[in-house]
């Protein structure tokens, strides 16, 4: 099988579509299975659409340039579209209408979570052919192995970490935690260190600020805590918290977008007027949600195995798929010689 992934994939500290792109390239390409980040060779059996805003600096390439391809080199390629963003999550007004459109060439949309999913389809995205892959990190980097938990005596240690430097990512409960570490009831029980990009001109004065990890050492410096927080608004699945939990640090969450799927069982839902009450419910109750995270669900393998999944569903419904398509995609001889000629001056 032949995929092309349509994320220009970076090399360190990254977004969580870049790691997700990194996984399931890795996951196919350990299956035997050839993936490509373009449109370059004429026999793709399914191409994966992850970011159709040619602007952005991770699209490979945008839904136009799958359109084309369909019609002018191979109208049999399958077309997925993974859709992992929305204008809720940043206060845009844009993104919506863009996926909407976008995925009029989708043979197969998948979603990161219920909550978008819904949020899509009641905006009314095309019902046919959705379903949900909850994300996950991998377990080789994001795992428990040297994990301490908290001995009931020291600091403990709370940490959170994001790429994007969004206020929507939690900078008002960040602000919050790090006000209360000025106050001697908290300043002598936690510590809380903050990894990655924060906002033009927003400083902590009490948090301990680290710049973007990682891999390994992102994963060990995570493991270094006791307890994973994360504000994040409307996210729509996030990847910070999962690497969080993998790693064996019970959540403190914010109930909002897909967030709550992702920690619902494995954490306490916050938010910032009930952020010292819950704090002091998670210490008590620490030692349980330690060990119940033992049963933590999510991971890349599981993420990639339905990947895998879905694309040879969808190659064995091949036909049925192309037939229903809203678009035939049948571009005429002509037309198809000078698209071949343009593309081989590119």
């Amino acid at each position: 099988m032949i995929v092309s992934i349509g994320t220009k994939i970076k090399d360190g500290p990254w977004g969580g579509g870049n790691l997700f792109a990194i996984n399931l390239r890795n996951y196919l390409e350990k299956k035997g299975h050839r993936v490509i980040n373009n449109l370059d060779d004429n026999d793709i059996d399914v191409i994966l659409i992850t970011e159709p805003r040619k602007t952005s600096e991770s699209s490979a390439f945008s839904h136009v340039n799958v359109s084309r391809y369909l019609r002018y080199v191979n109208s049999k390629t399958l077309v997925a579209h993974r859709i992992n963003e929305c204008d809720e999550r940043k206060g845009t007004n844009y993104v919506n209408n863009y996926m909407k459109y976008s995925n009029r060439f989708a043979d197969q949309t998948i979603f990161v979570s219920n909550w978008l999913k819904n949020l899509y389809e009641d905006q009314g995205i095309n019902k046919k052919n959705n379903s949900v892959v909850m994300a996950g990190a991998d377990k080789d980097i994001f795992n428990t192995i040297d994990k301490k938990k908290w001995d009931g005596d020291s600091k403990i240690r709370l940490v959170t970490h994001h790429w994007g430097a969004n206020w929507n990512k939690g900078f008002d409960i960040y602000s919050k935690l790090d006000e209360m570490l000025e106050h001697p009831r908290w300043s002598n029980k936690i510590e809380f260190t903050y990894i990655g990009n924060v906002p033009d001109k927003f400083t902590f004065k009490n948090a301990i600020l680290i710049n973007p990890l990682s891999g390994k050492e992102l994963a060990d410096e995570i493991k270094s805590n006791h307890i994973y927080i994360t504000g994040s608004l409307n996210e729509p699945s996030g990847n910070h918290h999962i690497e969080g939990a993998q790693c064996g640090l019970p959540i403190l969450y914010v109930d909002s977008g897909g967030t709550t799927e992702y920690c619902k069982n494995f954490g306490i839902a916050i938010n910032s007027d009930t952020l010292e009450e819950k704090l002091d419910e998670m210490i008590n109750n620490y030692e349980h949600f330690f060990n119940i995270l033992k049963q933590y669900p999510f991971s890349s393998e599981t993420m990639c195995q339905e990947y895998l999944e879905i694309f040879e569903d969808m190659i064995s419904n091949r036909e049925k798929l192309i037939s229903s398509r809203i678009e035939s995609f049948q571009g005429n001889s002509i037309s198809k010689v000078f698209y071949s000629f343009f593309r081989s001056l590119i």
